[in-house]
């Protein structure tokens, strides 16, 4: 084979041959059925498709990597490509990012996930940057309101809850609690239904679609539909991965994240709510609310603890009135 023959042979092996495939390697702590979860995988397949098998994502859900309090740390330090952080699970780490779950505060468009999930997605650049350093922010999540769920108590009556025994994630939820003259006591998900079968404690706060993740059905007697607060998530990457990465997939990346994944995410979120609701009644569970004069005592219990964290946060130096108000708007 002559010299210019053999070039345009190289020439055709280059351009025929497959890209090498690049995997991400993504870190979880919830159970693979989590919505979180189904939509980290839905995401995986559209970069498979879209980048023609050149990228692709590996999932580690139910915290097989780390538990949840150590999922920041290992996307920032690279031991993972992309995680979810559940900012409530390191206390103190995220106060600007945490006020998007100060109680009754939603933005004026919802309080469905599709609605919050947007619109905290919409100021990370603006806010959040700093306290995710490190990461590139792919998409925030917020929950549909977290719920109260009780294995004995009837809690149509604030009284009801004088007392007893919650399982909460966070200093906003642990202020709720003690504001209700409760006693909150930090329980991880996964350890929750056992603690609410063995009587350890009596409540927990979650949205519908967790207790279905987390199969505390058959232990639960009573839900509270009123919704108090929700907790916030952001999918994050370590940055130098993504910054690493061909500008062809960084631009992916960017293309199928962002606030319209936030939106899309914030959907099928509300949908496994609604199913999360339906397995707790298909397990006997009563869902009950609030009567409005109960409701409105509740009201009255939050504001302060609103303005008193908003006071906190701004204290730091961070621009807290600022992002609240950016948020509920």
């Amino acid at each position: 084979m002559n010299f210019i023959a053999r070039g345009a042979f190289a020439a055709v092996l280059t351009v025929s041959a497959p890209a090498i495939a690049d995997t991400l390697k993504i870190s979880t702590y919830l159970p693979p059925n989590h919505a979180l979860n189904v939509e980290l995988d839905a995401w995986g397949k559209e970069l498979a498709e879209k980048s023609m098998g050149e990228l692709t994502v590996q999932i580690y859900p139910a915290g097989q990597l780390g538990p949840v309090n150590r999922q920041y740390e290992m996307v920032r330090e690279g031991v993972v490509d992309v995680s979810v952080v559940l900012h409530s699970a390191t206390p103190g780490r995220f106060p600007l990012t945490e006020l998007a779950g100060l109680p009754l505060s939603y933005p004026s468009g919802g309080e469905s996930s599709e609605v919050t999930s947007r619109r905290l997605t919409e100021l990370a650049d603006t806010y959040l940057k700093d306290e995710h350093e490190g990461t590139k922010i792919l998409w925030m999540a917020v929950t549909p309101p977290l719920k109260f769920h009780f294995t004995k108590v009837d809690p149509t009556s604030l009284a009801a809850f004088k007392g007893l025994r919650i399982r909460y994630a966070g200093k906003v939820f642990q202020n709720i609690i003690e504001k209700l003259d409760a006693s909150p006591l930090p329980v991880s998900p996964g350890e929750t239904s056992d603690a609410l079968s063995k009587g350890i404690i009596d409540a927990a706060t979650f949205p519908f679609e967790a207790t279905q993740s987390f199969g505390l059905g058959p232990t639960l007697k009573y839900s509270l539909s009123n919704g108090i607060a929700s907790a916030t998530f952001a999918v994050v990457m370590n940055q130098q991965r993504f910054d690493a990465l061909s500008p062809k997939l960084q631009k992916l990346i960017a293309d199928t994240t962002g606030p319209d994944r936030a939106t899309h995410f914030g959907h099928s979120w509300n949908e496994h709510e609604t199913a999360g609701k339906t397995y707790l009644e298909s397990n006997g569970v009563k869902i009950v609310a609030l009567p409005e004069t109960e409701a409105s005592k509740m009201k009255d219990l939050m504001k302060p603890l609103i303005n008193d964290a908003i006071s906190a946060v701004a204290a730091k130096g961070k621009p807290a009135q600022a992002f609240y108000d950016a948020y509920v708007k």
